[in-house]
């Protein structure tokens, strides 16, 4: 290189410094894209929180991220079934939509269609490093395609925590989905003796770096559908003490992350797939089944300590997430929508309807549901309204199911075992006088009117997120495929 060549780049290149260290990077420009920690528990209700009301169960982690977030009061799953829930919570889209209409695992088999894309996997093109841990329940792989898988002992949720370190530690945002098994019915479903309560994974030896908190069944709460018995009792004081380990993994989740120096830049979701595992609840669309904890901290925001009344479903949570991250993807692409733009509101307008609709949970457990809710009123439509209601195998076995059964008894909570068992086609609530979804409306003449409103909105919904089900109204469908060529 000729000397006056040489001269005019050392110059450029000195100008080109000065210009760099005069004004901020383009990545100093650009906001930093947070961290996002999806932490999904396993069957845990609304009952069990003590920022949800309940004075007895111990949960001050869960109630220091509500001090610190948001807490929604009224955040629905969209089915009360594991694998089916997390499939909607990843997708942004109804099970029915995507072919994962029940369990995955063994001789169930349901799994999601291979041209879905999932969350972690937008994540990840968006430069998120994507760990998940614990329970999975997802098919296929190829769809919620994550980049690293840690193997713990799902019941340990302290040692979840602590091997989630490296991730943490990630030069990268990462996008860490944590789901402990609790607190899930613990293995085996059916007792010896039958009226021994389930251990919810609670074992003797406890589990390492986790304080064993139990309870006595005198002290638990009873939630109105579920009878107060002696066996129910203990199962929920096991519950309870199942629910104490999952806050205790969550706090120390919580501190690492502080730790680390990632607390201002790292968004953290409590929530739950499905309800509790007791009868009335988890495999039903009733409230106790898919009215569900939810609670949002993003550091980012003004408000603290906030309670959110907006009508909300884990079909909205992928593409909430997507907008927190400032990832740019095809909002049409869900069939949830965003709430980001309005966590920091209290009762934002047009956020009081919901759907929701569930098909299977065990495979030989066909009574596909749907619902709408708007405002206080809620309308259930039983498809399969000719069959008796099917029991998951764990829910059938519970000590708590076989008190009732075994001694004919003919309430189950406040309802009839009758009216448990076997369901009219429609079944219409309204929630602010009648909460525990006890007198059914549809029949009253003087609600056919709003029946019909709501059942016409139902089928809208089914057409526009192509669900197989709409065929059952009058044998009508726009998704029913010829055959040929298969």
């Amino acid at each position: 290189m000729s000397q006056p060549a040489e001269r005019f780049w050392i110059f450029t290149i000195a100008v080109f410094a000065i210009t760099l260290g005069s004004y901020p990077s383009l990545a100093e420009d650009r906001p930093q894209q947070p961290n996002v920690v999806l932490f999904v528990s396993d069957d845990h209700g609304l009952d069990a929180l003590g920022c949800y009301g309940n004075p007895v169960i111990q949960t001050p982690n869960m109630d220091q991220l509500a001090e610190d977030g948001v807490r929604f009061t009224r955040a629905y799953c969209t089915s009360a079934s594991c694998a089916a829930s997390r499939s909607v919570i990843l997708t942004g889209q109804f099970g029915h939509a995507t072919g994962s209409y029940g369990h995955v695992h063994d001789y169930h088999h349901f799994s999601t269609f291979d041209n879905v894309k999932s969350l972690p996997v937008m994540l990840e093109k968006a430069g998120y490093r994507t760990t998940r841990i614990g329970k999975y329940h997802l098919a296929p792989d190829s769809v919620y395609r994550f980049q690293k898988t840690l193997d713990v002992d799902p019941r340990s949720t302290v040692e979840m925590a602590d091997a989630c370190q490296q991730t943490i530690a990630s030069d990268q945002p990462f996008f860490l989905y944590f789901c402990p098994d609790d607190p899930h019915r613990g293995h085996p479903f059916t007792p010896a003796v039958w009226s021994d309560p389930n251990s919810f994974g609670n074992r003797p030896e406890g589990y390492p770096g986790v304080k064993t908190v139990t309870y006595q069944p005198d002290e638990v709460l009873v939630p109105p559908f579920l009878p107060d018995t002696e066996q129910c009792r203990e199962e929920l004081a096991q519950y309870y003490q199942s629910v104490s380990r999952i806050d205790q993994g969550l706090g120390r989740l919580m501190k690492l992350i502080d730790e680390a120096g990632k607390s201002e830049n790292t968004i953290i979701i409590y929530l739950s797939d499905n309800g509790i595992a007791f009868p009335g609840a988890k495999t039903t669309v009733y409230e106790p089944g898919i009215h569900l904890p939810l609670i949002v901290k993003d550091p980012r925001s003004e408000k603290t300590g906030s309670v959110n009344h907006a009508m909300v479903t884990w079909a909205d949570l992928t593409p909430t997430i997507l907008e927190m991250t400032g990832t740019a993807v095809d909002p049409n692409r869900f069939q949830g929508h965003s709430f980001a733009g309005i966590l920091d509101q209290s009762s934002p307008e047009g956020w009081d309807r919901m759907f929701a609709a569930h098909n299977f949970h065990e495979l030989t457990m066909y009574y596909p549901m749907r619902v709408i809710r708007q405002g206080d009123h809620k309308l259930i439509w039983n498809i399969a309204y000719g069959l008796s209601y099917p029991f998951a195998s764990d829910l059938w076995a519970s000590s708590t199911w076989q008190g009732i059964h075994r001694t004919e008894a003919t309430h189950f909570g406040k309802r009839l075992v009758s009216a448990y068992l076997f369901r009219p086609e429609f079944e219409l609530y309204d929630l602010s006088s009648d909460p525990d979804e006890l007198k059914n409306l549809a029949s009253d003449p003087k609600h056919a009117d709003l029946l019909e409103k709501l059942k016409g909105e139902l089928k809208e919904f089914q057409i526009e997120t192509k669900d197989p089900w709409q065929i059952q109204w009058n044998n009508e469908s726009q998704v029913q495929g010829t055959g040929v060529g298969l």
